[in-house]
């Protein structure tokens, strides 16, 4: 992950009273291995954290894309704007959190793709052992409590066919916060990513049903497609159709994706996986005695309950067209 360039800067608040105040770096950062494995570890922060994806608004309505377009261009350097980003940020923390922190820009290359980052990094009082053996208290970054953080994919924003080269945390604790700093940012939201993935787990589950495979199947297939999306969230990827019908019929690679097309659910041809919506999804299936059943496992407890006392399952939602089924025969 090579670091094109890189600087710090630092926002001090004691407390919530005291005005924010912000010291700007005069140089960019040394290139160094620590500083790599640092950017390591506040991606895989970030990854885990609940996000929003979307692209920049109209040109000139954002200060950030602004100046980040004017680097690109080279007509300012990377130390000016982002000390000049700096000072906006400085007045949202100002106005919103209690403590400051580190503000890191980073612009630098994963695989054939590069990428521009900042990150809030707070801190916490942790300890360590010095050399003559003895205990000490010592500052340390917290990089669990990333409040603040956003990445641009440059690929796709110059590439002008995204809506979703922007991705930032979207802090469900801290709502004012969260939308102070999408303004400041200048994003619109281009796609709600815990709905696409809800709605594409949906077609997953209808298509697994249409083809009525076995058992064995139906989980297999199942586990490959959250192990895939899992994975591309892990890293901060997409998951896309292309690769996911591939994945789930090698035979007929796109068999999944023309169903998901005729049946028009409506999802993009990329989607930024949601963890918390993958980790809600697991199938349980089972057929035995002409009763085939199955189920998402969020299910499980709302609209369906198992009894293992009594060996039952109660359908507390039965689906439309089979209670019509039920009705009919019933007559």
């Amino acid at each position: 992950m090579p670091i094109l360039t890189s600087t710090i800067h630092r926002i001090d608040k004691p407390d919530t009273e005291t005005p924010a105040t912000l010291t700007c770096a005069e140089h960019a950062q040394s290139s160094a291995a620590s500083l790599e494995a640092l950017l390591t570890s506040v991606n895989d922060s970030f990854h885990a954290k609940p996000k929003a994806w979307g692209h920049f608004g109209e040109t000139g309505s954002s200060a950030f894309a602004a100046g980040l377009s004017e680097y690109l261009a080279g007509s300012v350097d990377f130390v000016t704007w982002s000390a000049r980003m700096a000072e906006r940020i400085n007045a949202l923390i100002d106005d919103h959190l209690s403590v400051g922190g580190h503000l890191l820009f980073v612009h630098y290359q994963h695989g054939e793709t590069q990428y521009v980052s900042v990150a809030l990094l707070h801190h916490r009082q942790g300890f360590a052992i010095d050399n003559a053996l003895e205990v000490t208290e010592t500052p340390q970054l917290n990089l669990g409590q990333l409040m603040l953080a956003v990445r641009i994919d440059l690929a796709q924003w110059q590439g002008g066919n995204s809506q979703q080269y922007v991705s930032f945390i979207k802090d469900r604790g801290g709502k004012k916060f969260a939308e102070g700093f999408r303004e400041l940012l200048g994003v619109e939201e281009g796609v709600d990513a815990s709905g696409e993935t809800r709605t594409l787990l949906k077609a997953f589950s209808d298509y697994v049903e249409r083809e009525d495979l076995p058992d064995d199947a139906s989980r297999e297939k199942t586990d490959a497609v959250i192990d895939y999306a899992s994975t591309q969230a892990k890293h901060g990827e997409k998951v896309t159709l292309d690769e996911l019908s591939e994945l789930i019929d090698e035979q007929h690679p796109k068999a999944f994706y023309d169903y998901i097309r005729h049946q028009d659910y409506g999802l993009s041809e990329e989607i930024p996986p949601d963890k918390r919506a993958l980790n809600q999804f697991r199938r349980f299936t089972g057929r035995a005695s002409g009763v085939s059943i199955s189920f998402d496992s969020h299910l499980l407890g709302n609209s369906i309950e198992f009894d293992a006392e009594h060996d039952r399952l109660i359908i507390k939602k039965v689906p439309g067209p089979l209670k019509e089924q039920l009705k009919q025969r019933k007559e």
